[in-house]
């Protein structure tokens, strides 16, 4: 099952688990997802990140709603949205951060007869989200089913060379994720940096880069500071989450976001870096606490 379409349907239940931690007590109630935003007091953050987050982790909450929270906590992008929603966002002075393409998790650019397709649709979909501000739009390389990874390699890149052209003219840069095939999704093809950047590099366009996924990578390689370091030119998105588990940024996984955040600005990163945990406990406030967390 595809991520957004299986944890969306876990979020209730995780929302609806009380407040027990030292954290959540902190946190004023007014962050909470009950008080109306016009309750609310907006943060001002230090500029240095461009914070964004993806709706699918955070259930049933109306996207209007959401964005006017976000926005208030000084989320600037909402990621992972479909067509129909990539304008909700800029009725608040956000951005539809990353939005969701023509092709799937499992089924993507490193399939021939998907390219024609997929061609088409970002011929259609590329002017309808730069007319929306959406600076990225998502591809996904596919599951291999038995192809080896050179020749998934070789049909990415050619797909992707046909749709260079239209994302050059209308200023949309498309992004791929780099996914772990070990815990969560068993098969998919661009799993790890390498493998990606040398396909950013056959592609040979500023309108094709990763998106970093920070959980999914430390899952397939770690060394996560490194590999920014080394490898940022080459990314122009990233997504975070706790590891073990996919919940929260906090002390009770291994990732030490301060750093990681740290780094990522040391390399003059101006795109989006957006929160993808599932929370367990109340959403507003995981959210806020991420990304104070992250705000270096």
């Amino acid at each position: 099952m595809q991520r957004r379409d299986f944890l969306a349907t876990t979020v209730t239940a995780a929302a609806s688990i009380p407040l027990a931690s030292a954290a959540s007590a902190r946190v004023p109630n007014a962050l909470m997802q009950d008080t109306h935003p016009s309750q609310l007091q907006p943060v001002t953050r230090k500029g240095n990140i461009n914070h964004a987050v993806s709706k699918w982790c955070f259930g049933g909450m109306p996207l209007d709603q959401f964005c006017a929270r976000c926005k208030l906590m000084g989320i600037t992008g909402i990621d992972l949205l479909d067509e129909k929603d990539w304008s909700v966002p800029l009725a608040h002075g956000m951005v539809c951060s990353l939005g969701n393409g023509p092709t799937s998790i499992g089924d993507g650019m490193n399939r021939l007869e998907n390219h024609d397709r997929v061609v088409a649709e970002c011929e259609r979909m590329l002017p309808i989200a730069a007319a929306n501000k959406v600076p990225n739009l998502m591809l996904f390389s596919g599951n291999r089913r038995g192809m080896p990874d050179d020749v998934g390699l070789e049909n990415c890149a050619k797909g992707l060379k046909r749709v260079m052209p239209i994302a050059e003219k209308h200023g949309v840069t498309i992004l791929m994720e780099l996914l772990n095939s070990r815990v969560d999704h068993g098969d998919y093809m661009c799993d790890r940096t390498p493998w990606g950047v040398e396909l950013v590099k056959q592609v040979g366009s500023d309108r094709f880069k990763l998106l970093y996924d920070i959980y999914h990578m430390q899952i397939m390689e770690g060394d996560v500071i490194r590999t920014i370091r080394n490898n940022h030119q080459y990314f122009g998105h990233y997504h975070t989450a706790g590891n073990p588990g996919r919940n929260e940024i906090d002390a009770t996984q291994e990732l030490n976001y301060p750093p990681i955040c740290e780094a990522i600005v040391a390399t003059g990163f101006k795109g989006f870096l957006a929160q993808e945990f599932i929370p367990r406990r109340d959403p507003m406030t995981s959210l806020r606490e991420s990304i104070d967390l992250c705000d270096v």
